[in-house]
């Protein structure tokens, strides 16, 4: 396996700069933001897709460090009812394939996307609950006549192209837990699989080593990023919380540096079971810790999981 760092956490940076800094920290593989949620203070997809000169600058200046691309991430939301932003989104996804072709990167991350309730609706709906009726309605018509449809197409243009779809799992999307990230790859075609994310698993009550075991060969691409559970806030109201994120003190659970939500036991067992399914490929560090600098939660992270990795890589197992 390699560590690697989602690039977009030193957006201040300019690409040569932010890629010297993930190799001082012994990084081995970058994953670059394309466009959608991460944005494009690294790389702009659609604007550099045509431009070949500026393809083979991002591959040299990725190259010349030692150090590889793990993947292109245009996280969005390609099924939004606001047209426009559904267009937006999904104008980045086909510009972000397009040019991980070009780059021979074969892995491109985003989100499933969530529609409305309807066809007349303005805003994403997300259903939670069985109950009242109307909302199995809503999702049958959002997974049938919206999301699979989108989601085949798509797999048939990526395939055409060389590169695999890791949808990240997460909340307010249609793809936010196990069953419904395979519901998709069986629906829509076998390069769509998973960016593995344990942060957004935690917190909904789930065992990422199980869902790792369930998942198997779906996993393409693996972030690293801790939750914290805060028991006496989740004994108050459950995990369901819309506070803040900079309301620490008063949520039900927050995002840490790798091992300051869970210990080492559970990110050693986290890196054997990848490896006992067959993952070969790279842990990405995404830094979300409101209560660590960008430089401190970097620096920790990957101190922490080199430590592990290399342990991984001589063989000193701990099997799960």
């Amino acid at each position: 396996m390699k560590l690697g760092v989602f690039l977009v956490l030193f957006g201040q940076q300019s690409l040569e700069e932010a890629l010297d800094t993930a190799k001082s920290a012994g990084i081995e593989a970058v994953e670059l933001g394309t466009g959608g949620f991460p944005g494009t203070s690294h790389i702009n997809a659609a604007a550099v897709v045509n431009d070949e000169a500026a393809v083979a600058r991002i591959k040299n200046a990725v190259e010349s460090r030692g150090l590889t691309i793990s993947a292109l991430s245009c996280h969005g939301n390609p099924l939004h009812p606001n047209k426009e932003i559904a267009q937006r989104d999904h104008n980045d996804f086909v510009a972000t394939v397009q040019l991980a072709e070009k780059l021979g990167v074969d892995t491109v991350i985003t989100f499933s996307g969530c529609p409305g309730e309807s066809p007349n609706s303005q805003y994403p709906s997300w259903v939670t609950c069985p109950w009242p009726p109307d909302f199995l309605t809503v999702l049958e018509w959002q997974w049938n006549e919206v999301a699979i449809p989108y989601w085949k197409e798509q797999s048939a243009f990526c395939g055409k192209h060389g590169v695999k779809v890791a949808i990240e799992s997460h909340p307010g999307f249609l793809v936010y837990n196990t069953e419904t990230a395979l519901r998709l790859r069986r629906e829509a075609g076998d390069n769509i699989g998973v960016n593995f994310d344990p942060s957004h698993l935690f917190w909904q009550g789930m065992d990422p080593i199980e869902c790792i075991k369930a998942l198997g060969d779906a996993i393409f691409h693996v972030h690293a990023k801790d939750t914290k559970i805060d028991a006496r806030n989740t004994a108050l109201n459950g995990v369901l919380d819309v506070k803040p994120y900079a309301d620490e003190l008063n949520r039900s659970w927050i995002f840490r540096t790798v091992g300051y939500g869970h210990d080492d036991d559970f990110w050693k067992h986290f890196i054997s079971t990848l490896r006992l399914v067959g993952y070969d490929g790279t842990i990405s560090i995404e830094h979300e810790d409101s209560l660590m600098s960008v430089g401190e939660g970097f620096r920790k992270a990957a101190n922490f999981l080199n430590g592990l990795i290399l342990k991984e890589k001589a063989g000193e197992m701990w099997w799960a």
